[in-house]
């Protein structure tokens, strides 16, 4: 289903996030997890993409399983640092063969294996050049819908952690967008001041396609540090830090915490008239199943 057909759908889109699992026991829990949120009917599911295209294959099997054993549009992030031309234009080919309708364009990392790499080299310098890529792709016609890929792109409500200038940020979220973004589906962010002010940026520059707020609950102290880390110039909330200190020496309550949070964020979302939300699931359910119930959002008795 297209990245269109998905977002006209009434009420404000609900995804999750996967990321390839890296053993045997990862993937069952992964596909366990799977099958605890497919009743809750998400409007699609993205899949990662390892830096540097480090789990190139893992990811596109994901992708094709999920699209054959459930109900879930998947959508495989891509992107574009280590790879030619000629290797995106392959890995197109590919999902457009599998039947898949979207890709979420990033510009991605290189590996933390390759410090040095030396990205004047690479064929894309930025995930605009990705997404007009793509365009060029869906223009030739290879995809078999006549719409060709869905394209996504990454927005970041906290700042771009190596754009401190927050006006050139907003002309390279532009440059995405002209270059033929359908929607943008953020980072995570724990203040919701953030996405608004954000969103309405982005409305004063001209950029007016759907935007999707990612959430991600606090499951643990050590998982709030891992995220400052790979998330850079993430801020956390006063109120949230107390709550959590409050909670830390009790692992069961700091992961309650961070679910009833994350739930108070989604239904200021919702009552603001957000596009839709994207919850980063770190390939669990417990939380996303619990953030739904508490808004009334859940469909089935799981």
């Amino acid at each position: 289903m297209h990245i269109d057909d998905i977002l006209n759908r009434e009420g404000p889109s609900l995804s999750f996030e996967f990321f390839p699992p890296r053993t045997l026991e990862a993937g069952e829990a992964l596909y366990a997890a799977i099958s605890e949120l497919e009743p809750y009917d998400p409007t699609f599911v993205s899949v990662t993409y390892g830096a540097g295209g480090t789990t190139r294959e893992v990811t596109h099997d994901l992708v094709v399983k999920i699209k054959s054993t459930t109900s879930i549009p998947p959508i495989p992030h891509l992107t574009c640092i280590g790879h030619s031309k000629e290797e995106i234009w392959q890995i197109l080919q590919r999902y457009a063969q599998a039947g898949v309708h979207n890709i979420l364009a990033l510009r991605g990392d290189p590996p933390r294996t390759q410090p040095d790499y030396d990205r004047s080299k690479d064929a894309f310098q930025f995930a605009a050049d990705l997404v007009t890529f793509i365009r060029e792709f869906n223009d030739s016609g290879e995809h078999p819908d006549s719409r060709g890929f869905g394209i996504g792109v990454a927005g970041f409500p906290e700042g771009h952690p190596q754009t401190q200038n927050r006006m050139k940020e907003m002309d390279y979220m532009k440059a995405k967008v002209d270059a033929g973004a359908d929607y943008i589906c953020t980072q995570l962010f724990f203040d919701n001041h953030d996405f608004f002010d954000y969103r309405d940026r982005c409305s004063l520059a001209g950029i007016h396609v759907p935007i999707i707020a990612g959430i991600m609950p606090v499951s643990s102290i050590k998982s709030m540090a891992r995220m400052a880390e790979l998330a850079e110039g993430s801020r956390f909330p006063a109120k949230l830090l107390k709550a959590l200190q409050r909670a830390e020496n009790n692992p069961e309550l700091v992961e309650q915490v961070g679910i009833h949070y994350a739930a108070q964020q989604c239904s200021e979302l919702l009552e603001q008239n957000v596009d839709g939300i994207h919850f980063y699931t770190l390939n669990k359910s417990k939380a996303t199943r619990e953030i739904y119930a508490s808004l009334g959002l859940a469909k089935t008795s799981s």
